[in-house]
């Protein structure tokens, strides 16, 4: 958990900068971490901590990339395909997912406040 919060910077600034580029490496490194345990198709095996704290961002990073740049973060990614794949299973996380429509004008309006 503690590569999250670089993990977050490092895609944000990718946002002004060649975005498939500089946040690829980002996703390479959740695909290799995904790959570590093969008990379960979450970073630890079976669904943890882990997973809660870093979905939110990977499901709102994957919504702004792919309608922002068309970039779908979990092509040649098999791993965190099939992670966000069992991850939508879960009706406790299902419940928290904001509006794609919403989050990519956030996303947007943040981008342009920031300059």
């Amino acid at each position: 958990m503690a590569r999250l919060d670089s993990f977050t910077k490092n895609v944000f600034s990718s946002f002004k900068g060649d975005t498939v580029k500089q946040s690829g490496g980002e996703f390479d490194y959740l695909e290799t971490s995904l790959e570590k345990f093969d008990d379960g198709p979450f970073f630890l095996g079976q669904f943890s901590q882990v997973d809660a704290a870093y979905v939110p961002f990977i499901e709102r990073f994957q919504i702004f990339l792919q309608e922002e740049f068309s970039y779908e973060i979990t092509s040649g990614r098999p791993k965190l395909a099939a992670y966000l794949e069992e991850m939508n299973k879960i009706d406790a996380y299902k419940q928290t997912k904001c509006d794609p429509k919403w989050l990519v004008r956030f996303y947007k309006a943040r981008l342009a406040a920031l300059g």
